[in-house]
């Protein structure tokens, strides 16, 4: 799948501040594609690179910034939506609690979203927190895959071993096996592969 636009759209603080995919789609409404992860797991990266715009998502070195539901309208057919990320955050338990409570109404009653991409760090072992927050989606049955990050700084076997364990863990704490997608923002290794895939869920 070629990306010929990718425009950023508007970020929302509550879900029905979210795009009307009918302002851009007459026809009917648009699907969208989320993404989330631990803070500074490499969305606002990731999004980069599906969309072939270095400068598309704003990227922080500040874990915790992604604060909005930010939505990218892609060949003006589709969304792309960066939600806020779980885990460390360099603010207060109030926000943190307000930040979980946008994710979970996006989550369970925004009717447009087809799929959640869970990114996880292929640099290292799986994580408790992304285990339990998986095992969370699968629980409320979300439709969701795996998107394994940062698989520039692991060697091959490391990788290797990381997503092994992956799928061994993954067996535990969901009733079913996601595609996990191993994807390089330097390389653009796995880009294409992805791409396709959200195509084909189209």
């Amino acid at each position: 799948m070629l990306i010929r636009s990718a425009v950023f759209i508007k970020s929302a603080s509550k879900l029905e501040e979210c795009p009307s995919s009918k302002d851009w789609n007459p026809q009917g409404d648009l699907p969208e594609f989320a993404m989330i992860g631990r803070s500074n797991v490499g969305k606002s990266s990731l999004i980069n690179t599906i969309a072939n715009h270095s400068k598309l998502s704003k990227v922080s070195v500040t874990p915790g910034k992604t604060k909005l539901i930010s939505h990218f309208l892609m060949n003006d057919s589709r969304y792309l939506v960066d939600l806020p990320g779980y885990g460390y955050a360099s603010t207060g338990q109030k926000n943190r609690d307000l930040w979980i409570k946008i994710t979970h109404d996006y989550f369970i009653w925004r009717e447009t979203l087809k799929r959640v991409f869970v990114l996880v760090d292929g640099n290292i072992l799986p994580q408790k927190i992304d285990l339990e927050f998986i095992h969370s989606l699968d629980q409320k049955n979300i439709p969701f895959d795996i998107v394994m990050t940062k698989i520039d700084k692991a060697t091959q076997k490391s990788l290797s071993l990381h997503t092994r364990l992956l799928k061994e863990e993954l067996t535990k704490v969901t009733t079913h096996m996601p595609k996990i997608f191993p994807i390089s923002n330097v390389s653009k290794r796995g880009k294409e592969q992805l791409l396709e895939y959200i195509e084909g869920l189209i």
